[in-house]
């Protein structure tokens, strides 16, 4: 497997790889990952579908990217997925894959035409005062301390930064800026998150640091994930015969080491209560998910709390497979789960999904995101953070387009919420978030959309049906780590095995993603399959000098680098390398950045 980059081998077709006709593959989950592996032992390694296995434990394919309706309880989204025009794997993915709403266009041109012709911004980034506008007004506010720490973080090596948390790196005055504001929110990271991670983050959409505050730099889907980008690929897998197994729960996979040689022998699973066994061969290729963020969701609904009782550290199927097969490695090959699923305070999250068709609930959602959500297009374009909240459940929310299940009424509208801090009673409920129902969940929102306090009780039990979901392990993967706690897609000898998801190491990409799932599914099978065609590389924005300069002049508020405020000895130093670029393509460079005028 190699990278590559341009477009010579992205639209280039490989030979049918040697010795496929004699494999088999069984793939161990069928989320993004699992779906995406099977998608390319079909199109790039020509492997017949019969011969393709996905093991899945649920009765629906999906894993984190779901999006449901239960007829009794209401409509269910655990989370949300925002794309980048640069997810190069996905799109290599997509473009292939039909649409199941428009005949005889792809789902990228589908996804394409929809972002052109509706782009993504926001109109309000945050709110106080109960649904009045915060005012961000696409600021960072970065002080210097703050802004030279974030520099020095993008420039520290990855070796340096294993096992260290953001806040062992910057300084207590960056957790009062913009800046903080919306990346925390945004992807959901903690003062005790890896700064590795966060310094991937940084490297990697650096390019889109201009479309952070109003969340520009973002496309969506039409519909929830689920029936966006599953649905779809399933769909396309099953037209070319390849099998999914629902009611698998792997237990295990048996893999022996031989010398210098490792080789997958057998998968040890449960299906209608009984442990069964699938013998292997060294052609028989196995693609492991390891670890899921989402294992052990605890679900509310209008009138129920989720149920907490079965959550502890480190429990679940998901994990407890990856410690079986960790269990078997000689030198921690195969990753360190306790890393990650050993502290639920730490990793969790609770988000919720309302839905209401109500006309002044719909009114205050207008007053803040200046759009009605009735219209089909783009309402809040992202979340918008709640500030007076931070202190409390540091409550965000957002209304994607609507309708966002095919199923939805055209008249009623549904809002994802998620709060960072479950543990803290809210401003308006007197209560932790995890503690409370659904009602009382939309109770604390109508709150802060500005919902007169005489109103809200009604409204909340009358006029809305929220469903809620506790995520213990939402947030794993930031926890802080070494490089070898996330084993290789495929591990150094590795004959015919993989693993695959947000707990398998790809470097300089981002977990959290979907492209990062779908990049581990497409390096596995080339690995494995010798594909003769080059892997997309993580785009490369952090080594283009314009991207960087274009982010210095957004991250200093859009300011000349002469209006910064500078000591004596800094002044000089600039006014020395002024002199000395004067006349060349740097001095353009920065001209066109905006940094000098």
């Amino acid at each position: 497997m190699y990278y590559s980059a341009g477009t010579y081998e992205a639209f280039a077709h490989p030979e049918k790889p040697e010795g496929v006709d004699n494999k088999s593959a069984y793939i161990i989950g069928t989320g993004l990952a699992g779906l995406t592996a099977a998608f390319y032992l079909v199109r790039d390694g020509q492997m017949k579908g019969e011969r393709i296995h996905l093991l899945e434990k649920l009765e629906l394919a999906g894993g984190s990217c779901d999006g449901y309706r239960d007829i009794t309880k209401g409509f269910y989204m655990r989370g949300g997925r925002e794309m980048d025009n640069h997810f190069e794997v996905m799109w290599d993915t997509f473009r292939d894959v039909p649409s199941i709403e428009t005949p005889g266009v792809s789902v990228l041109d589908e996804y394409y035409w929809l972002n052109k012709h509706d782009p993504n911004y926001s109109l309000c980034r945050a709110s106080v005062n109960r649904g009045e506008d915060a005012h961000t007004d696409k600021q960072f506010k970065l002080d210097k301390e703050s802004a030279m720490a974030l520099s020095k973080l993008f420039l520290t090596p990855e070796k340096d930064l294993e096992d260290k948390k953001i806040s062992d790196v910057l300084p207590d005055s960056f957790w009062d800026t913009n800046f903080w504001l919306y990346w925390q929110t945004m992807f959901a990271f903690q003062r005790w998150s890896s700064a590795l991670e966060m310094k991937r983050y940084l490297c990697r959409y650096v390019h889109h640091i201009d479309g952070l505050p109003d969340f520009s730099a973002l496309r969506f889907t039409k519909y929830n994930q689920y029936e966006s980008m599953i649905l779809p690929l399933v769909k396309y897998l099953e037209s070319h015969g390849v099998r999914i197994e629902y009611g698998m729960d792997v237990k295990n996979v048996i893999i022996e080491t031989e010398g210098d040689k490792r080789v997958a022998r057998q998968i040890v699973y449960v299906k209608d209560g009984k442990e069964q066994t699938i013998d292997l061969i060294e052609d028989d290729l196995v693609f492991i998910t390891n670890g899921c963020c989402t294992d052990t969701s605890c679900y509310g609904d209008q009138t129920h709390a989720p149920d907490l009782s079965g959550v502890k550290n480190g429990c679940g199927e998901s994990w407890d497979m990856w410690k079986a097969i960790a269990a078997q490695a000689k030198h921690g090959e195969y990753g360190d789960p306790d890393k990650f699923c050993s502290d639920v305070d730490a990793t969790n999250w609770m988000s919720a999904t309302v839905a209401t068709s109500n006309e002044e609930i719909i009114q205050h959602i207008m007053n803040i995101c200046k759009r009605d959500p009735r219209s089909g297009k783009v309402t809040t374009g992202g979340i918008v953070t709640v500030k007076d909240s931070t202190d409390n459940w540091y409550l965000s929310w957002t209304i994607n387009r609507q309708p966002q299940f095919r199923s939805q009424d055209k008249n009623m509208v549904l809002v994802w919420l998620y709060s960072l801090n479950t543990n803290k009673e809210g401003n308006y409920v007197k209560k932790a978030m995890r503690d409370c129902t659904g009602e009382e969940v939309c109770q604390e929102w109508l709150y802060h959309i500005g919902v007169p306090e005489d109103r809200i009780a009604a409204l909340a039990h009358d006029a809305c049906n929220t469903t809620t979901c506790f995520m213990p392990y939402i947030n794993a993967f930031f926890q802080p780590r070494k490089e070898s706690d996330r084993p290789k897609v495929v591990p150094d000898g590795a004959v015919n095995f993989a693993f695959i998801g947000q707990f398998a190491e790809t470097p300089r990409d981002t977990i959290f993603t979907t492209e990062y799932s779908m990049r581990t599914g497409m390096e596995s099978v080339y690995t494995l399959l010798n594909v003769d065609r080059g892997v997309p590389e993580v785009w490369g924005s952090k080594y283009d000098v314009r991207e960087l300069l274009r982010a210095c002049y957004y991250a200093i508020d859009k300011k000349p680098i002469t209006d910064v405020k500078l000591s004596f000895m800094e002044k000089q130093l600039l006014h020395t390398v002024m002199k000395k670029v004067k006349g060349t393509d740097v001095e353009l460079l920065l001209k066109e950045s905006g940094l000098i005028e």
